[in-house]
């Protein structure tokens, strides 16, 4: 899926101040292209990944998925779109503490409508965690439940992946072990990613290096 950024303007208000966070930021990222979002704490990254997921809205600009403009979309369509066609990875992991591994995967798919324990059981195999699928997030390491989140991201098929500096909470090797893992997961299913981190060995990995620096992007 190709990914059209346009013009994008957003500012937030801190007391008297108003910080302009992305100023005039364009952006055109090709169908199952791999992109690091580079740059320094507060540089913006964040923001434009919040963006990305129609998380929040921009303050000018358009963010355009196959012609579908996602700043034109009311509230309970773009919870639709989605959920159908977007997958995020979180830097805390986001899994729901009550339910099992298992249950943390099949989670999306009953979203969109299906039930399919064996292809969530599929994907906690992929992710090497076969006999963690009765787990609660709780017995899981960092690294385990990260490789969970992405299992759970990835397995309704969406074409889209933001992750949102998905090593930031592991350690050096569980994160070199994660990024191997979905890397090679977004290759084979040939899915458009947007990764946020401030790792510039992470970001080489990626087709293409983004930095954002005083609020605009410079490749």
């Amino acid at each position: 899926m190709k990914i059209l950024v346009r013009n994008i303007g957003k500012k937030f208000i801190q007391g008297k101040n108003i910080i302009q966070v992305l100023d005039d930021v364009s952006l055109d990222i090709g169908s199952g292209e791999v992109i690091a979002l580079l740059g320094k704490s507060g540089s913006g990254k964040s923001t434009l990944l919040s963006l990305l997921a129609g998380l929040e809205k921009p303050d000018s600009g358009q963010i355009i998925y196959d012609q579908v403009d996602l700043t034109k979309l009311s509230e309970e369509k773009l919870c639709e779109w989605r959920a159908k066609k977007l997958g995020i990875v979180f830097q805390q992991f986001n899994l729901i503490p009550h339910l099992t591994a298992l249950e943390n995967i099949l989670l999306p798919l009953e979203i969109n409508g299906l039930d399919d324990r064996k292809k969530a059981l599929d994907w906690l195999s992929l992710v090497g965690l076969k006999d963690r699928s009765d787990h609660f997030p709780s017995m899981l390491s960092g690294g385990e439940q990260q490789r969970v989140a992405i299992a759970r991201a990835l397995v309704f098929g969406p074409p889209v992946l933001l992750a949102d500096e998905p090593t930031g909470n592991l350690d050096g090797e569980t994160g070199k072990n994660v990024i191997e893992i979905l890397f090679k997961i977004v290759r084979e299913m040939k899915t458009t990613m947007i990764i946020v981190t401030h790792d510039e060995e992470l970001a080489l990995k990626a087709d293409r290096v983004v930095r954002l620096m005083g609020g605009k992007c410079h490749s």
